[in-house]
């Protein structure tokens, strides 16, 4: 019997400048910002300080305001046109 690998993607976090998607497989996420149609994927050492800073961004305020604030951190990265999701 052959098994496919699925590639799955998890919803991280998502509001009305955002979003953000984790790829369990690739050990990776994706960084959108909307208004600009813009996004990056990260993955490796940087994804790792990634999922570390947003969690703990998170337990100390999880409003969407605090996790915008944060994301605007990553903007510089931002340089990849969205062209279809």
């Amino acid at each position: 019997m052959l098994l496919a690998k699925v590639t799955t993607m998890n919803l991280v976090y998502n509001s009305e400048t955002f979003y953000v998607l984790e790829y369990p497989a690739q050990h990776g996420y994706e960084l959108v910002n909307k208004h600009t149609g813009r996004g990056a994927f990260i993955q490796g050492e940087i994804a790792l300080h990634f999922r570390n800073s947003i969690t703990d961004a998170a337990s100390r305020d999880d409003s969407v305001e605090n996790i915008d604030e944060f994301l605007e951190n990553f903007q510089p990265l931002m340089t990849l046109p969205v062209v279809m999701h």
